[in-house]
């Protein structure tokens, strides 16, 4: 059983209530630990502490808050395995995808955003003055459970480095690796305050950092839902925030493409991490004179994948994480069968056994106005969509509220032409992969802000216009 109280200020210290939240294995639905369910007076204290520690923070060398950003990269190394023992447990991830898709890229996020830091240009010249940036403050970050380490990373890494002092709420069903970076940080020698984690429930602790004054920014990583919900409370007192939300990102085969690649693709995206990925293709639009094709080539790769425990070494694929995401995901099925898609791969959830596992669907004749391809599901749910020409596969492509990334596969000239039409904040052009140095984030209800590269550093840094003689 691992047990964790709030860090506040440098120390782990016990919470102002008495009430715990229990941490499930999904594979299992066994409880392997607890974390506090925080209160407003624990909310009140880290950010007090965030607030102290900020002015020292803030103007401590940028080359010294890049070092220690540096080390706590390299003690994520050292302790990788136990990282990904404790993600592999809460989340229900398989060990053996745990360090590439959830560790690896935390890890040169801590090498990156220190660079960043270090080399930053912090004063512009601007005609007629000088253009300065500064560290907003108190950063509060709200991160979800799909990505419980790599989300938290990727917003409170550069925020950091840029000076800014945090306060973290994780989710409630993944806090246990994020009270593992506490340690870290310790150890790499942040100084107290900067980093503060208060665990709770999202409409508890989440909402007093939304409406606290004295919290400057918050980041929030979620449902659109729950990010219109927490994103009008923080503008209720005139706070910057940053919001990355939900998806129903098309992936366009064009006549001409290499199907059997785009398969692969469209199938890795949608399996892995159980299908819990916000950016995952889960729209897959094909030619309709290829359909056939590109139907035996989907059920092809998907056999590949194997649905197994996650200590299995041999296991690509685990348990959603909870009962209510099972009951979803199964609801999503019936629906799309009742809706007239046809299951061209796997079967309907008959009830939870051990744990909440879903075996992968693939869905064809499916139309976009169906509930499957209107509609984010969360789960291991692929919808084949096959189009006639291909200005009608950029009109269906875009026929949805979502825009956070987009894929197309065919001849390069004519996929990137195509791919830019597409109201996205990502692009990928057969099957080139994401990289941190670019920015991440979505058009129309996918969210606003950027995460990674120079334009995720500057989202944590106010923008100052200086007048002199």
């Amino acid at each position: 059983m691992i047990k964790y109280d709030l860090y506040i200020d440098g120390k782990w210290t016990a919470s102002t209530g008495s009430r715990r939240i229990e941490v499930e294995d999904p594979a299992t639905r066994q409880v392997i630990g607890s974390v506090p369910r925080g209160t407003e007076e624990d909310v009140n204290r880290a950010v007090a502490a965030a607030k102290r520690a900020f002015p020292a923070w803030s103007q401590m060398p940028p080359q010294e808050r890049g070092a220690i950003l540096r080390k706590a990269g390299e003690l994520m190394e050292q302790r990788k395995e136990e990282f990904a023992r404790v993600i592999s447990l809460e989340l229900g991830m398989p060990i053996n995808h745990v360090e590439k898709w959830h560790l690896k890229s935390s890890i040169r996020e801590a090498v990156y955003f220190a660079h960043m830091a270090e080399n930053f240009e912090y004063e512009q010249e601007a005609e007629g003055g000088l253009v300065r940036r500064e560290p907003f403050g108190v950063i509060a970050g709200l991160t979800p459970w799909n990505y419980p380490m790599e989300q938290i990373t990727m917003k409170l890494f550069p925020a950091i480095a840029a000076g800014n002092c945090t306060v973290l709420k994780p989710s409630q069903a993944t806090p246990l690796c994020a009270c593992m970076l506490a340690n870290v940080f310790e150890d790499a020698g942040l100084p107290a305050g900067v980093f503060n984690i208060v665990t709770g429930a999202g409409g508890e602790v989440g909402n007093c950092l939304a409406l606290h004054p004295d919290v400057d920014m918050l980041t929030f990583t979620g449902s659109t839902s729950a990010g219109k919900k927490v994103g009008a409370l923080a503008l209720s007192t005139v706070k910057k925030i940053t919001l990355e939300l939900g998806g129903k990102s098309p992936l366009i085969v064009l006549p001409g493409a290499d199907l059997k690649a785009a398969a692969e693709e469209a199938v890795h995206s949608v399996f892995m991490n159980t299908g819990q990925t916000c950016c995952a293709y889960t729209r897959m639009l094909i030619p309709r004179q290829h359909q056939q094709e590109i139907e035996s080539l989907l059920k092809e790769e998907a056999g590949k994948y194997k649905v197994g425990e996650p200590s299995d070494p041999k296991s690509d694929i685990g348990p959603l994480i909870s009962q209510r995401a099972f009951e979803r995901v199964k609801g999503y099925i019936e629906k799309g069968l009742a809706e007239g898609a046809k299951m061209i791969y796997g079967q309907t959830p008959s009830g939870i056994e051990t744990g909440y596992y879903v075996k992968p669907v693939i869905f064809s004749d499916v139309t976009n106005d169906m509930t499957i391809a209107r509609e984010e599901i969360f789960g291991p749910v692929l919808s084949v969509i096959a189009y006639d020409t291909v200005e009608q596969a950029i009109e269906i492509a875009n026929d949805t509220p979502y825009g956070l990334d987009s894929a197309v596969y065919g001849p390069d000239q004519e996929a990137y032409e195509v791919g830019c039409r597409i109201r996205a904040g990502g692009l990928h052009i057969n099957g080139a992969d994401y990289r941190m140095t670019c920015p991440f984030g979505g058009y129309k209800e996918s969210g606003l802000g950027r995460e990674g590269g120079t334009y995720g550093f500057e989202e944590y840094l106010e923008i100052k216009a200086v007048f002199g003689k």
